[in-house]
């Protein structure tokens, strides 16, 4: 009898063991146009000056947070002021030391890429940053990092928008085949490691003329999302789309395939046109209720009763925030340009995090 006791004993605790794991994975998903942590809407019951906020997802452009420069002739350009040396371990780490205080004030979403971004504000200037390696395989250095990251993110059930290509740094990978193998790399990475807390985003502004790859031009960029899309683990696959350039319209054909709506709010100056952007998006042939999401606007004015971020809560999209530092501008300013100084710690920024706070009431 002791014996019998011991094993339902021994058993008890590895079912408990056994769904905690389960559980340890933050969770997203897309029910209808509203996003779900772990199960639950999105700022829940929220709203703000009439306007609905469960079931968004406001989130920044933070896409250097695992960037490092492989050119030995241009790695000094982002030394850290202070010590005169570029570290990329010191920038993920405090990148990862920033997020609980960005989840703080309601932001539950950021946009990490594989390739990063211009690390000039605007412009590359020969900088070599990229996950993938020219044949499509990942570099350790960069996945360690980027792990990191996902597991803070996790800790904090926040949702990562995770961009697989940059159009400056595309060029790395030398064919057709190594993008393809590198898209099939990276998902079947994420989903062996359990994570459900990643939105893919295939490439940064697909109709930006200056892609190097013709499957990632948004002729045929759709083929990737539906690539992703259909890659399983264990009944899991990840939720992707992908972005196009501010103010444009997504094609007919990434509309008619992805989970989500990415749309950036570049160049649109008058905040009433990011209302007219979400209205032309919803009225698009193939679109079927998916979330609609910004994931970069450059547009700030915050104080406005009228501004994009505004308009674009009213119009029940997603808001991204995009900050980056001109060269005249202190090392506190911006979320782009490297080296990035994390933190909530320009006016710029606290003026964005404060209304990101009014609105989601964090």
């Amino acid at each position: 009898m002791k014996a019998i006791k011991k094993v339902i004993f021994i058993l008890g605790v590895f079912t408990v063991f056994s769904c905690s794991n389960e559980q340890e994975y933050t969770v997203v998903e897309i029910k209808g146009n509203q996003f779900y942590i772990n199960g639950e809407l999105t700022y829940k019951d929220r709203y703000w000056e009439g306007n609905k906020i469960e079931g968004l997802l406001m989130n920044s452009r933070m896409v250097q947070g695992i960037f490092d420069d492989l050119n030995p002739e241009s790695v000094s350009r982002f030394n850290y002021p202070d010590t005169n040396e570029w570290s990329a371990d010191r920038n993920t780490n405090e990148f990862i030391a920033a997020m609980p205080d960005w989840k703080n004030h309601g932001m539950l979403a950021f946009t990490l890429n594989l390739q990063g971004g211009s690390p000039m504000g605007y412009g590359n200037k020969n900088a070599i940053n990229s996950t993938f390696k020219p044949d499509g395989n990942l570099r350790p250095a960069y996945m360690e990092r980027l792990e990191r990251i996902l597991n803070k993110a996790n800790a904090l059930e926040m949702v990562v928008i995770l961009g697989y290509f940059y159009f400056g740094q595309d060029h790395v990978l030398k064919d057709e085949a190594a993008v393809i193998k590198g898209v099939d790399n990276i998902t079947n990475w994420i989903l062996d490691k359990g994570y459900k807390n990643i939105l893919v985003e295939i490439a940064n502004e697909v109709d930006y003329p200056r892609y190097d790859h013709p499957i990632l031009d948004v002729a045929r960029v759709h083929e990737l999302v539906v690539r992703v899309k259909n890659t399983e683990k264990n009944g899991n696959r990840l939720l992707v789309s992908t972005s196009f350039r501010g103010g444009r319209l997504p094609s007919a054909k990434v509309v008619d395939v992805a989970d989500f709506i990415l749309i950036h709010g570049n160049k649109v100056e008058n905040p009433d046109d990011i209302t007219i952007l979400v209205e032309k998006v919803r009225s698009m042939k193939g679109y079927s209720n998916q979330p609609i999401l910004f994931n970069e606007d450059d547009h700030f004015n915050f104080d406005a009763k009228s501004n994009n971020m505004v308009n674009a809560v009213k119009a029940y999209a997603s808001w991204g925030y995009f900050d980056f530092r001109k060269e005249d501008e202190a090392f506190e300013n911006g979320f782009q340009t490297v080296p990035v100084s994390w933190g909530i710690n320009s006016e710029r920024k606290k003026n964005f995090f404060n209304k990101l706070k009014e609105i989601t009431r964090y």
